[in-house]
């Protein structure tokens, strides 16, 4: 069983899962950082300063909190649609970026199996003979 269980860890497709389950955890990572770090914020420049990872409805009863973090410790009701919003666009660029690696991916592998066509083997010497013979006939005619 254990055997079973290393063969198959060690089949190509899982270890291409694991690494990329590692490398698309950091990219989130950076992707998250683009969008709450240097795309909101320019968005925010043009609409006049607007901090959208600070940006809800409020939907309690009674005075507004005032902040995001107010209302969310006084447990009121809210739609917190900036960072929806965010998570949004981080969703959008990393469903951008697998898109545009798996269509490379494709590229690459359709080219690598065009190229790998087998070359047909070489005739036996009885058929090269054969086709001298057809050939230094058909001359003579």
């Amino acid at each position: 069983m254990l055997k079973e269980f290393r063969d198959f860890a060690m089949r190509g497709n899982v270890i291409d899962l694991a690494v990329g389950v590692v490398i698309g955890g950091a990219f989130g990572k950076i992707v998250t950082s683009l969008v709450g770090d240097v795309i909101m914020p320019l968005v925010g420049g043009l609409t006049g300063g607007t901090d959208f990872s600070q940006r809800y409805f409020y939907l309690g009863s009674g005075e507004d909190p005032g902040t995001l973090e107010k209302v969310r410790a006084a447990g009121g009701a809210y739609v917190a649609w900036g960072p929806f919003l965010q998570n949004v666009i981080d969703f959008l660029i990393i469903a951008a970026a697998i898109f545009a690696v798996i269509k490379a991916i494709n590229v690459a592998r359709a080219r690598f199996e065009r190229g790998e066509e087998p070359s047909a083997a070489p005739p036996p010497e009885d058929v090269k003979l054969l086709r001298e013979i057809r050939d230094l006939l058909a001359t003579r005619r």
